[in-house]
């Protein structure tokens, strides 16, 4: 028979099946069960060297090809070839190391926020000891500012309030009481005679005892999820594995079918032919590509950094531009998990809070200050955040909130409980007499009041007046604010009898409060852009139900009245996972929900192909910061075990940021798309050129030619292609989602016409050379022809560096000569290649001849018509969109 749940044991049943008692464990049976079970700590991550760490990304696909491509360009001659490859696999590798160096660092972070002490009782004996000797069975003694050193059933509570916001995602200080509590599977929010590690006291005291420690605690469990999870591929890294792969397999087929036309047709020789598919082949692998990719992502945290968005994994700044899926805590991320009066009733009407001028003798205002733990330090307000709210506000109206504190000193008290709801302090007034202060639940308090205050004037509460009060009580409810009421009573001494039966009676009531957790002021404007660019906001969190609602109505997340997008912990969990994959598109608002729940709802999305970001600050979200595609952390509330399972960071904790994160990876990968259509036209133009010449038997490229080529223009120009300026619009496009990839939005069309078409026009240059030549001699006539085919092939790559400054879009729309780093990368990248023709020397390194001023003409309108072709066929693919 299962045990039943520790919440729903009795305190004599509890000591038995814990084998304790009041007086705590003997010094002996905790030294035994320390030694069974181990000390009261998380598990460590295991850590691997940084050598270990910069081995790992050599395992990447694309990577290894590139290796392999060195090793060859190397075999071949080419060393200058192969020592460029390596350094840029170097480089990457260097890169992958610093970003993700940080990543094992939740489980730690975790292990840090134990209390490294805890007051206990054994023997007999109050005494303390280090907390990660305690043992399942102590008896901890907990007061206000205490941080909670293991998983505690409570025994006695005396107005014990408990922060578990980073556990719960609950901003309000939750009341706890000893009492048994009934319910199966009550979420840990719902737990309140239990007390969970690493939470904190934030009024009162109390007795528990230990019920679990280390790995067995909530925390614990935490950090099992964090510690199992699996890293998710970002679309960039399966983008570019894929990639890798289809290029390596074509690329071999085709360098093949080359050697083997070659040797067929007997035109070279066997090393020959070898070297022409060798170098063919080193040609065709756009070796630059990972340098761009890791640049143009590297340049991306920069702008974000400076935006207030860390970037901790370098494939998140793309992984954001693809997000479909926004799953939001609500707690200190969508709010700003500080308490805020927001609305005052009093004098039987309803307003907004900052519309109110209180007077010094105003009874609401004194009795908001005085029935109140709220201590006034030089450093600031420090206490119950309710409590501090009232006192905040108070000063914020300018209320002479200290003057009426040394005026009228606290003399007397019943303090706060959790069963009657109420608090109540006495205080000395001017002309002798005593008033006395009440706080608390606008249902109890009513019970209590016979009178009103009304414009300064005293009078009987009638019925109508009660209902009043009421209605407004329940509509303030509704809209998810923390609803207050304050009272009192002036007697003529101060009552001997100090209970709530002789002191909470025949009460008038000055006023209630409406008070809220305050969404953001700029998050939903932040919402409404996100919804613009086709991505859905989510709302995740461990508040109520009603909260939850109002506060996504606030934002714009739900409409008013769309209940139905609303569910809660307890209804997830009555639905399988099939069940809940079919209707997850249906919610948009998840309340009261547990750690595992958030990691729920993130794979269900995933397994409809979203891609999902899954902002958060506690505990709580590291399992689905994670899991998620990509993990937002908060930088400011955020806890240490939060930011270490999150790929980036928002360091102003700013909800807005994360939209500015979404452009900017909307632009990174654009800028990727645009480098790597440039890169692989360009490199199928040599292909083609190569395999056509050795088809017709023409005298063909050498391989030296084929490599500066690929040398002078896969660098520079493509690397600045990765630095393009934002085009127009990018955040009203709908989002790419998972199953897009590089080739998407008629990309590898392009790449397949604009290769034919830079393939096509270096051979007609050829085929125009060697049949109208300018020298009679056939050898002449036939260097000559080659060196234009050369000149050619690398120019109009260089020509069509500017077509591919947009995918769509005509190159005078987005500006030729923007980008100063592009301009001086053509400039230089053609420098590079007319010296090869120009330089005396040089030419014969290369092979290549002098060509007169009518041969270049004829090179440079061949080139140019590459913008001419292109800039027509995307013109008519406009108007085939349109």
């Amino acid at each position: 028979m299962a045990k039943i749940p520790l919440y729903q044991e009795s305190k004599d049943a509890l000591y038995q099946r814990l084998q304790t008692n009041d007086q705590g464990l003997s010094r002996a049976t905790a030294s035994e069960r320390l030694a069974a079970n181990g000390h009261n700590v998380l598990n460590q991550q295991k850590t691997s060297s940084l050598l270990q760490k910069f081995i790992a990304q050599f395992k990447d696909f694309m990577i290894i090809v590139l290796m392999v491509a060195a090793l060859i360009a190397g075999l071949t001659g080419e060393v200058v070839d192969a020592v460029i490859i390596l350094i840029v696999v170097v480089l990457n590798a260097i890169f992958g190391v610093f970003q993700e160096a940080k990543a094992e660092e939740a489980i730690n972070a975790l292990k840090e926020m134990s209390a490294p002490n805890a007051t206990i009782r054994r023997d007999g004996q109050v005494m303390t000891v280090k907390s990660d000797e305690l043992v399942v069975g102590d008896i901890v003694l907990l007061e206000a500012g205490d941080i909670i050193p293991a998983d505690l059933r409570l025994l006695d509570v005396a107005s014990l309030k408990v922060e578990e916001s980073a556990l719960t995602g609950e901003s309000v200080p939750v009341e706890k009481a000893a009492a048994v509590l009934t319910g199966d599977d009550l979420p840990i929010g719902d737990r309140h005679n239990m007390a969970f590690m690493n939470s904190n006291v934030t009024y009162g005291r109390a007795t528990g005892v230990v019920v679990a420690t280390g790995m067995q605690t909530e925390v614990g469990r935490i950090a099992g999820m964090i510690e199992a999870a699996d890293e998710t591929t970002t679309p960039l890294q399966a983008n570019l594995t894929q990639l890798g792969k289809s290029l390596t397999i074509l690329i071999l087929v085709i360098a093949a079918i080359v050697f083997g036309m070659g040797m067929w047709r007997q035109a070279e020789s066997l090393i020959d032919m070898l070297l022409t598919a060798i170098s063919l082949a080193v040609a065709a692998i756009p070796e630059g590509l990972p340098a761009i990719v890791t640049i143009t992502l590297a340049l991306g945290t920069q702008r974000m950094a400076k935006r207030h968005a860390i970037v901790r994994k370098l494939p998140a700044v793309e992984t954001l531009g693809s997000t479909d899926i926004i799953a939001s805590d609500k707690t200190g991320t969508l709010t700003q998990n500080k308490m805020t009066v927001e609305k005052v009733y009093e004098d039987l009407h309803l307003v907004d809070a900052h519309t109110v001028d209180f007077d010094r003798e105003d009874r609401l205002a004194q009795v908001m200050i005085l029935s109140n733990d709220t201590k006034v330090t030089a450093d600031g307000l420090a206490g119950d955040p309710t409590e501090t709210a009232l006192v905040q506000y108070q000063m914020d109206q300018n209320y002479p909130v200290s003057q009426v504190l040394n005026a009228m000193p606290r003399v007397a008290e019943i303090p706060f409980d959790s069963e009657r709801k109420l608090m109540s302090t006495v205080h000395p007034l001017a002309d002798g007499r005593f008033l006395i202060a009440v706080k608390g639940a606008p249902d109890e308090l009513l019970k209590r009041v016979t009178r009103l205050a009304q414009n300064g004037e005293v009078s009987a509460l009638t019925d109508a007046n009660r209902q009043q009060i009421l209605a407004t009580n329940h509509d303030m409810a509704t809209q998810a604010l923390r609803v207050l009421a304050f009272a009192y009573r002036i007697v003529d001494q101060v009552p001997i009898d100090l209970t709530s039966e002789n002191v909470e009676n025949d009460l008038i009531l000055a006023g209630m409060v409406g008070m809220i957790d305050p969404e953001r002021p700029e998050v939903a404007q932040a919402v409404a852009d996100a919804k613009a660019a086709g991505i859905r906001p989510m709302m995740i969190t461990g508040d109520h139900r009603d909260t939850a609602a109002a506060i996504a109505v606030r934002l714009g997340i739900i409409d008013a009245g769309e209940t139905d997008a609303v569910i809660t912990g307890a209804e997830l969990d009555a639905m399988d996972d099939a069940t809940f994959a079919k209707k997850v598109s249906d919610y948009a608002v998840y309340a009261r929900v547990a750690p595992e729940h958030k990691v729920r709802i993130v794979k269900a999305w995933q397994k409809r192909g979203k891609v999902v970001a899954m902002t958060g600050d506690g505990v709580n979200d590291a399992p689905a910061l994670k899991a998620a595609d990509i993990g937002i952390g908060m930088g400011i509330t955020g806890t240490e075990v939060s930011k270490g399972a999150s790929d980036m960071v928002l360091a102003d904790d700013n909800f807005s940021t994360i939209v500015v994160a979404v452009e900017e990876g909307r632009k990174v990968f654009a800028n990727i798309q645009k480098a790597i259509q440039y890169l692989l036209s360009a490199n199928l133009g040599e292909v083609l050129t190569l395999f056509m010449m050795t088809m017709l038997g023409w005298q063909i490229l050498a391989p030296v030619h084929i490599l500066w080529i690929n040398l002078v223009t896969d660098t520079l120009p493509a690397i600045a292609l990765g630095i393009e300026p934002m085009e127009k619009n990018i955040m009203k496009q709908k989002p790419r989602g998972r199953k897009s990839n590089f080739f998407s939005g008629g990309v590898l069309g392009g790449i397949l016409y604009q290769g034919l078409l830079e393939g096509g026009i270096t051979l007609f240059v050829y085929w125009l050379a060697i049949t109208y030549p300018v020298h009679q001699a056939t050898q002449m006539a036939h260097a000559d022809a080659l060196t234009m085919a050369f000149a050619t092939l690398g120019l109009i790559q260089l020509f069509h560096a500017f077509n591919s400054k947009s995918i769509h879009g005509s190159i005078f729309s987005v500006g030729l000569f923007k980008n100063k780093f592009f301009n001086w990368a053509i400039l230089i990248a053609f420098a590079l290649l007319a010296m090869t023709i120009l330089v005396p020397g040089l030419n014969g390194m290369f092979h290549v001849a002098h060509l007169d001023l009518f041969q270049w003409a004829i090179v440079l309108a061949a080139s140019f018509m590459m913008v001419v072709i292109v800039e027509i066929v995307k013109f008519f693919q406009r108007r085939v969109v349109k």
